[in-house]
């Protein structure tokens, strides 16, 4: 469902509970050069729930979504995951990358191993998963995002969606607390958008602790226990889908809206 479609229907998603807090940002600062991307973010993103993140182009979404995993590092302030802050380097910071799933627009697969390598490779190397494990393993996931049946291909001969799918059953092999989608569909055809929210809502409907970077609003309604709306660096406004779509607060938010849902 893209951001032109009808989004007005009342009907509540099945959510999963959520409960206590499982990431952590406080007072976050950070500067591109003189340019003040992250201004004093303060959110906390309980076990459980699927926190949606919108806004305009440069807005700081995205860099916000990097700074969870320390693609970004900080200029000030403290991230926590699970109680812990986040590790600057070594096996710690290597540690947290296992913990904290990633899903970029890019499918950043490797080009030259098969679906199934790409999938066993980081619990192999890192969770130490014996080969016949991490294939059984990896197997139950492919099938689980609906691509089982590519297994022996390179990530070339899949089509976007089919690559998505791959880089989200990678994510889930490393068995993460959390799972970071970085605007996992602007890359797609659009007929291809609709496989990958199908998987995304799957995982929210099972109770997986998700933060989302995304233009596609009927999603948001669709899956998010929370919507964040994000201007200048700026957490401008927070609300449930609900309310954020149907009676929005800030003025930024109701002129973003009304340009996106317009056409």
């Amino acid at each position: 469902m893209t951001a032109s479609e009808d989004i007005t229907t009342t009907a509540t998603p099945t959510l999963a509970q959520v409960g206590e807090p499982l990431v952590e940002l406080h007072q976050v600062n950070k500067y591109f050069g003189d340019l003040h991307v992250l201004q004093n973010i303060d959110l906390s993103v309980a076990r459980g729930e699927v926190v949606v993140v919108i806004g305009p182009s440069g807005s700081g979404k995205s860099t916000l979504c990097r700074t969870i995993n320390r693609l970004e590092t900080i200029d000030s302030g403290t991230i926590t995951l699970d109680g812990q802050p986040l590790p600057a380097e070594g096996r710690g910071l290597a540690r947290l990358r296992a913990d904290v799933g990633m899903v970029f627009q890019a499918f950043n697969l490797f080009a030259h191993k098969s679906v199934l390598e790409n999938v066993t490779l980081g619990p192999m190397k890192v969770r130490g998963l014996r080969k016949s494990e991490g294939r059984e393993e990896a197997m139950r996931l492919l099938e689980r995002v609906g691509v089982a049946n590519q297994a022996s291909k390179i990530p070339a001969e899949l089509s976007g969606g089919q690559q998505q799918r791959v880089a989200i059953a990678r994510a889930l092999a490393m068995s993460p607390k959390v799972m970071l989608f970085d605007e996992p569909t602007s890359a797609l055809d659009p007929e291809m958008i609709n496989e990958v929210l199908d998987v995304m809502t799957a995982l929210a409907k099972e109770g997986m602790t998700m933060v989302v970077v995304t233009h596609e609003m009927g999603f948001a309604r669709r899956a998010a226990n929370r919507v964040i709306f994000m201007d200048a660096g700026l957490i401008v406004e927070e609300a449930t889908p609900e309310e954020f779509f149907t009676d929005a607060k800030s003025d930024r938010a109701k002129d973003f809206l009304s340009k996106i849902l317009s056409h």
